[in-house]
């Protein structure tokens, strides 16, 4: 199956995809707050830089992180808009330049102004960049376990056939 057909397979999946991740789900009412600054910073219980720092949680949500630590990775941090997640922070890192060289085409780092001060036409097409992260990020996670099935459905069959 070629990469295009993957993609329109994991679009008409997306229903399904939704299902099994509800964090993900452009319209979760949780994840909807976290266009606004107070509901992202609200997020960074034990983030581990605090003062004297530039990625304090304040400069995280400014510039669109929320803070979704794992186990082995208590400094994850993912855009709300572009889903791009980083780890591996420095005290020093500039959490606005980090998110614009790692993903310098999410549209909530390219506003020019506040969430609260956009226009509902402004909002709207914000929304509908967020959506469009959301559903390739989600198809290349269908499609990643796909080629990982594929892999180890490959290797049965050669198993099989060398064996037989």
């Amino acid at each position: 199956m070629q990469r295009t057909e993957l993609f329109l397979f994991c679009a008409l999946k997306f229903k399904n995809i939704e299902q099994e991740a509800p964090n993900m789900d452009p319209v979760n009412a949780e994840h909807t707050k976290m266009y606004f600054y107070k509901n992202r910073l609200e997020t960074y219980s034990g983030w581990p830089f605090e003062e004297g720092c530039r990625c304090t949680p304040e400069n995280m949500a400014k510039a669109g992180f929320i803070h979704t630590p794992s186990e082995n990775s208590p400094d994850v941090a993912m855009c709300f808009c572009c889903y791009k997640e980083l780890e591996g922070w420095e005290p020093d890192d500039d959490p606005e330049k980090e998110h614009k060289s790692h993903s310098p085409s999410c549209a909530f780092i390219l506003l020019k102004k506040s969430v609260d001060e956009l226009t509902v036409e402004e909002f709207l097409k914000l929304q509908k960049e967020r959506q469009k992260f959301l559903i390739k990020k989600t198809c290349n996670q269908v499609i990643e376990k796909f080629e990982e099935a594929a892999k180890s459905r490959r290797a049965e069959i050669t198993k099989t056939a060398l064996d037989g």
